[in-house]
């Protein structure tokens, strides 16, 4: 059996951390867990769009935990890898060359996407 990748281990300490967190049973917490995922659904932008823009935003912020979720979304969604490099594209001119190295783990995720066959050239 093959040792699990971090993309992999992401989406499990993900999920659990995520179970944890609403099983504190607070209103706001929910509230806000609610609204962060309402948020993606189509309405006057297509969901792809808008998890382009979580990318893009994701990626100025330099949150790699964040930048992983909106790559696995972007790939759940249908989105090619070129249109999610040339996102990619603008989160570093926008943000600058500190984005680099949140970059390079993001190649790391895509590669993992494309031999999970979850992303399409």
């Amino acid at each position: 059996m093959s040792e699990k990748n971090r993309l992999q281990l992401f989406r499990e300490e993900r999920e659990q951390l995520n179970e944890k967190t609403l099983n504190l049973d607070h209103l706001g917490i929910k509230r806000f867990f609610n609204i962060d995922a309402n948020t993606y659904r189509k309405g006057a932008l297509d969901s792809k769009t808008k998890e382009l823009l979580g990318l893009v935003a994701s990626t100025v912020l330099r949150c790699n935990d964040c930048i992983d979720y909106h790559l696995e979304q972007c790939a759940n969604a249908g989105l090619t890898k070129d249109e999610i490099v040339d996102a990619m594209n603008v989160a570093l001119t926008v943000g600058g060359s500190i984005v680099i190295p949140h970059l390079r783990r993001a190649v790391e995720t895509i590669e993992m996407l494309e031999e999970e066959g979850a992303l399409s050239d």
